[in-house]
């Protein structure tokens, strides 16, 4: 599979979530659903909620955090494949964000780096 990279950077085909949806494996999902509930302290985390075939697809199996994304809304506004492609690149809610996902960063610098 080639590499899907969601409008924040986070690179959805290296994503635990992603790849236990696009595997079909319930049980990775609920390894998933724990994980992240104890990670992020959030009872709520389920299986559907981390069921997931990335944000910048069409599919209705989005995980449950995008639908109050703004990293995300702000990029399909401005209609953009990604963050790297927007000229106000990174903005304060990108530099937030970077705190919790480093390497979110480095994958959305690396796509700048080759739009140059």
């Amino acid at each position: 599979m080639d590499e899907l990279i969601g409008y924040c950077g986070i690179v959805c085909t290296e994503c635990e979530a992603f790849k236990a949806t696009q595997a079909g494996d319930m049980a990775a999902l609920e390894r998933v659903a724990e994980s992240w509930r104890k990670a992020y302290d959030s009872p709520e985390i389920t299986v559907e909620s981390v069921t997931c075939d990335g944000c910048i697809t069409e599919s209705e199996r989005k995980c449950g955090h995008w639908s109050e994304c703004e990293i995300r809304a702000c990029a399909m506004e401005r209609s953009l494949v990604n963050c790297g492609h927007c000229e106000d690149y990174p903005c304060q809610r990108l530099e937030g964000f970077f705190e919790y996902a480093p390497d979110a960063r480095a994958t959305l610098d690396g796509v700048r780096a080759a739009l140059a």
